[in-house]
């Protein structure tokens, strides 16, 4: 295996699969997290400041859903905002999406483990920015 140049690096692009929801018909597109994205959403798992911190699991799975899946051309179909009326949808279908989501943005069954026994995000973000890429 070679030395990765910067722009290859650089031109890194999540990868996607088109997930079929059987219960509603209908495909969906999930794309992988970027960078950015991911932290975001790690983020989003917060409420408190400070030394007061802790991760609130509240609808967990319809956020990263709402972080994932798009749009034929890789737009996002639902904002940060929209992530609580998604979490009204089945949950069977929720949790479908979510498994690929996850999986196609790195987040291991170790990286939610650590979440779910985490009262901090550095815990969580620490070691979900070991996990390896494939």
């Amino acid at each position: 295996m070679g030395l990765l140049s910067k722009d290859a690096l650089l031109g890194a692009i999540a990868p996607t699969e088109r997930v079929a929801v059987s219960a509603l018909q209908g495909d969906v597109i999930v794309r992988g997290m970027t960078g950015a994205e991911r932290d975001a959403f790690e983020v989003s798992l917060v409420e408190g400041r400070g030394k007061r911190r802790d991760v609130n699991l509240r609808n967990m799975r319809a956020k990263l859903v709402a972080f994932c899946a798009v749009d034929e051309q890789g737009a996002r179909l639902f904002a940060d905002a929209d992530a609580d009326a998604l979490g009204q949808t089945r949950a069977d279908v929720l949790d479908c999406l979510y498994a690929v989501a996850a999986r196609l943005s790195g987040i291991t069954k170790e990286d939610e483990d650590e979440l779910g026994k985490s009262s901090s995000l550095a815990a969580f973000a620490s070691s979900s920015s070991a996990s390896p890429v494939n």
